[in-house]
């Protein structure tokens, strides 16, 4: 149940560099097409995929002719894969629906829909919430020839909520620092399956990328550090409903420092289990609904929210109603 249209391996990494990952397929991924088995692993489109095999960029160890989509890898196959750096170009404008809390000539912050991709990244060149900007507002087109102008930071594409982006490159740099000394509040929504031992604290621990599977992270000793304070807001049957507090901001925190605590957000298709993927409102239940920040010109404090979407509110009523979602 992974978006592939995501491109989540590439979410922390730097557009301008190659990218080289070697995968060993599994026992019980033998017999896939070598198409299909990168397009999952890497969470790139499988036509994006095709076109890496047809420019030469995927190779086998011990296979020197040329590769086919159609090829079915097996568990000793040695895969190398070369992701090229991100197109350095004009990004042309493009209608895309995304909700607006706040603007004014420095700052816009954006209420995101999930599955909207935040920036252009291998696998989505088109289509990206930066994409709705630049057509929005014209005067963001002055970050010339970014891949990610005025995003101050992200949200997975499966993640609903709220967004703060920089409409120059000066206040761009303000609302990065902010970030970097962790002045700007971060909450979240969360409904998870199972439940934490107490009813508020803290989750340390370190994570980096997956060695299994490079589309995941994990909690691992070799990690970066990472802080969640969380609190539990109610619990019902199996279902916890969760405010979480980033303090850190690591890729897919959230929902691998629940799915370490044995919690894992409901829908989530890629840190799930059978159990949290039984019943879900269509997506993944996490809604970034809090954030707040100083302004960057006159310093004022700034406090967002953005109630939960109508699906993700639905759900939670048919679960305390009839004690299971749709």
């Amino acid at each position: 149940m992974v978006d592939k249209e995501r491109g989540e391996f590439f979410e922390e990494q730097e557009e301008n560099i190659e990218h080289k990952v070697t995968l060993t397929p599994q026992g019980d991924e033998e017999g896939k097409r070598i198409d299909a088995f990168l397009a999952e692993e890497l969470g790139l489109t499988r036509s994006y995929v095709q076109k890496l095999i047809r420019l030469g960029n995927v190779e086998i160890s011990g296979i020197r002719r040329a590769l086919k989509p159609a090829l079915k890898v097996t568990a000793e196959m040695a895969i190398h894969i070369v992701v090229p750096p991100a197109e350095t170009l004009e990004i042309e404008p493009e209608p895309v629906k995304f909700g607006i809390i706040y603007e004014d000539p420095y700052i816009i912050v954006v209420n995101k829909p999930a599955g909207l991709v935040v920036h252009p990244a291998p696998g989505n060149w088109h289509g990206t919430l930066v994409h709705g900007l630049l057509y929005k507002y014209r005067d963001m087109r002055k970050f010339d020839e970014e891949v990610r102008p005025g995003i101050v930071h992200r949200l997975d594409s499966g993640t609903s909520g709220l967004l703060v982006v920089a409409r120059t490159p000066k206040i761009l740099q303000n609302l990065q620092n902010q970030f970097r000394s962790r002045s700007v509040e971060k909450k979240y929504l969360a409904l998870s399956c199972g439940k934490l031992r107490k009813a508020a604290g803290f989750i340390e621990e370190p994570i980096g990328r997956s060695q299994r599977n490079r589309l995941m992270m994990t909690v691992t000793d070799t990690g970066r550090p990472a802080l969640t304070e969380y609190r539990i807001l109610w619990t019902h049957q199996k279902y916890s409903f969760i405010e979480c507090t980033l303090h850190t901001g690591r890729t897919h925190q959230i929902r691998v420092h629940l799915k370490h605590r044995g919690c894992p957000i409901v829908g989530d298709g890629l840190y799930g289990t059978k159990q949290s993927l039984q019943r879900t409102p269509g997506r993944m239940f996490l809604h970034a609904w809090k954030l707040a920040f100083d302004h960057p010109i006159n310093g004022s404090r700034m406090s967002f929210r953005a109630c939960l979407p109508q699906e993700l509110s639905l759900f939670l009523k048919n679960i305390l109603s009839t004690g299971q979602g749709q």
